[in-house]
């Protein structure tokens, strides 16, 4: 099949500063009206400002990020004594070192020490290394309702699952700010369309992946009981890398605060990921 590039009057468009829903209809027209061609756009490229971190193994086996949440100035959420920082730092040390261990994978840490990266520069990691799996860890506080508990996994989506997943995302996404200032303000409208169109396949892919995680961790992680959840979660907007964040308990929660790390609840929670992310990779594998 030929490419097809979009008509001529698309830069126009985006001068005169038309809305974002008139565009993006614009677009999805344009796919749809190829008559067996395929229309290509070119994505932005992913964000370079942190440095690659350094990766063993085989340059021929697949790749997975693993992304701890947080970090630096960034504690994340606190509670029982703990701060969120460090204690998914831990876990995706754990996850690591156990998909090491079995070897047949690659796996690359966005940061391996206190230090606070953007959310762009999160996923661009995982971009910029061609990464088949983008997974970012993370821990949640219930405040005073320390009864709250368990584990959720969450994939992109522009509407919420419910408000807690709302809530949860405007959090997450707000460590990009500090002191009121945006951060990782460089993105606009026409990178969020041609972003949202690329993602068609990965979001399915995404998907998967989540399910299967859900699937292998039964009696090893304690989940919450709405445990499935979707969110616009920025570090999740990787166009070309499956991506899922794992909100692995609430650390206001003794009993879940104690499975997150201790050295066993951390080797559980290690084994259960590490199956679900294998069982992906082969599936990914023979589809190829």
């Amino acid at each position: 099949m030929g490419a097809r590039a979009f008509p001529p009057m698309l830069p126009a468009m985006l001068l005169a500063g038309i809305g974002a829903a008139t565009l993006l209809a614009f677009l999805l027209a344009g796919l749809a009206g190829a008559g067996g061609h395929v229309a290509r756009v070119s994505l932005p490229a992913p964000v370079d400002a942190a440095a690659l971190p350094d990766i063993r193994g085989d340059e021929s086996l697949p790749l997975v990020v693993i992304d701890p949440g947080h970090g630096g100035h960034d504690p994340g959420a606190s509670g029982s004594g703990f701060e969120e920082k460090n204690v998914v730092l831990g876990l995706a040390r754990a996850v690591r070192d156990e998909l090491e261990r079995e070897g047949g994978v690659r796996v690359a840490l966005t940061r391996n020490d206190d230090s606070y990266l953007l959310h762009a520069e999160r996923y661009g990691i995982a971009r910029r290394l061609g990464a088949r799996l983008f997974l970012s860890i993370h821990a949640d506080s219930a405040g005073e309702e320390d009864s709250v508990g368990g584990a959720s996994i969450y994939t992109l989506s522009n509407r919420a699952s419910s408000g807690a997943a709302a809530r949860f995302a405007a959090r997450e996404n707000a460590a990009d700010r500090l002191n009121g200032i945006d951060l990782n303000a460089q993105s606009d409208t026409v990178t969020g369309i041609l972003y949202d169109l690329a993602q068609r396949r990965t979001s399915s892919q995404s998907d998967e992946v989540a399910a299967l995680i859900r699937r292998e961790g039964e009696g090893a992680i304690a989940f919450h009981p709405q445990d499935r959840r979707y969110a616009a979660l920025k570090v999740l907007r990787a166009p070309d890398v499956p991506s899922v964040l794992f909100e692995s308990g609430f650390i206001t929660n003794a009993e879940d605060a104690r499975r997150l790390t201790s050295p066993e609840g951390r080797e559980r929670f290690a084994r259960a990921i590490a199956r679900a992310i294998r069982i992906y990779l082969a599936r990914e594998g023979a589809a190829e």
